[in-house]
């Protein structure tokens, strides 16, 4: 069993080791995922069971937590694609622990702070929640482990994808960009 990511510091929390037990029921550490805790993972296995099959996909177990978007679509317009109200325990869970990111050093936080910036907390909420919810799929359905990359690796990836979209972009308006960097200055 992998080292625990960070200290539990909850007074309400079992009296027993729960992270062992999980580990041996489950056989992965769910700790591992950002924001997920031992007592949070205990609750969220509760909620959703352990027998991930039935939901054929992570989009199909999203859908029924109601954290992704609902799209109502008429004569090919998007009318809204707000996600539906729901009173399923797992989605609170699962968005307190997206809330709980806003201050780590985990890529799944500075996804949030990105969102949050752009788009306002609680959507930036509902969408970390999700990519929580579909790691905790993956991880329960097929036993991956989540290693998490770091802020550095995402913000990295994060850079080469808008520079990819802004080269795509030039190409298509017929410019061409160059870094600022070998940029000579001409004096005339």
């Amino acid at each position: 069993m992998p080292p625990p990511r960070h200290r539990e510091s909850n007074p309400n929390a079992p009296a027993f080791d729960v992270r062992g037990v999980l580990y041996r029921v489950v056989g992965t550490d769910l700790n591992q995922l950002s924001g997920v805790g031992s007592y949070m993972a205990l609750k969220l296995v509760a909620e959703c069971g352990l027998d991930m099959k039935r939901w054929p996909t992570a989009k199909h177990f999203t859908s029924w937590l109601a954290l992704s978007p609902g799209n109502k679509i008429s004569g090919g317009k998007v009318l809204s694609s707000r996600t539906r109200r729901t009173k399923n325990r797992a989605a609170a869970l699962l968005r307190l622990a997206a809330a709980t990111l806003i201050r780590t050093n985990a890529a799944l936080g500075a996804f949030y702070r990105r969102l949050s910036s752009r788009i306002g907390k609680a959507k930036a909420v509902t969408a970390t929640a999700r990519k929580i919810a579909v790691l905790f799929y993956n991880t329960l359905r097929f036993g991956r482990v989540y290693q998490d990359p770091g802020v550095d690796d995402y913000e990295t990836r994060y850079r080469q994808r808008v520079l990819k979209n802004l080269r795509r972009r030039a190409e298509g308006l017929s410019y061409e960009l160059t870094p600022a960097a070998t940029i000579e200055l001409r004096v005339s």
